[in-house]
């Protein structure tokens, strides 16, 4: 992290999780999200020179096991070769015509649940940063309450104290994780 400057006074996660979320964006849009090996790609290319040479010859389209059989390779090896050179297709640029008002939408219309990726990654991380700083108990109250569902009773009877207590201490956790993340 060259560019990363200790004189702001914000921790290297505020500063790092944004700028590798944007490095594999660009890996993927400059690089494809499907890499092809040499191999497979060479074998594609000895399969089509096959195919061409036998419809040449003989008019008329070679099958898989064929295939295999003459290059000596399996036949898995010979599909994925040939499926390797279909083109991707972008979960953005593909349109479906909706049946019931005959508007077309995207397959990433479909799949989003609208919510910023991006931004919940960043909460989750920063939450579980503040849960990984407190102190035992109080990071037990917190799972019990809010990932195990439990309420300020069952949380009681599991720690051995009242449930007053617990929404107390409770009270008093959330209190201090807001102030942090107001610092940060």
């Amino acid at each position: 992290m060259k560019r990363f400057n200790l004189n702001f006074e914000v921790r290297l996660s505020t500063y790092a999780v944004p700028y590798m979320i944007g490095e594999i964006k660009r890996h993927i849009r400059d690089d494809g999200p499907v890499k092809v090996s040499r191999s497979i790609k060479e074998l594609n290319i000895k399969i089509r020179e096959l195919q061409k040479e036998i419809f040449y010859k003989k008019g008329e389209e070679i099958g898989v096991g064929e295939i295999a059989k003459q290059l000596k390779v399996e036949e898995e090896d010979v599909i994925l070769a040939m499926e390797s050179n279909q083109c991707m297709e972008s979960i953005e640029g593909s349109t479906y015509t909706n049946q019931k008002d005959g508007n077309t939408i995207s397959l990433l219309e479909t799949l989003s649940n609208n919510q910023n990726e991006e931004e919940q990654i960043t909460n989750r991380l920063t939450i579980n940063q503040l849960i990984g700083s407190l102190e035992t108990r109080d990071k037990e109250i917190i799972l019990l309450r809010f990932y195990k569902e439990k309420t300020q009773a069952q949380v009681a009877k599991i720690l051995g104290i009242t449930q007053v207590q617990v929404s107390r201490i409770e009270r008093k956790i959330l209190e201090n994780m807001r102030m942090k993340l107001k610092e940060a």
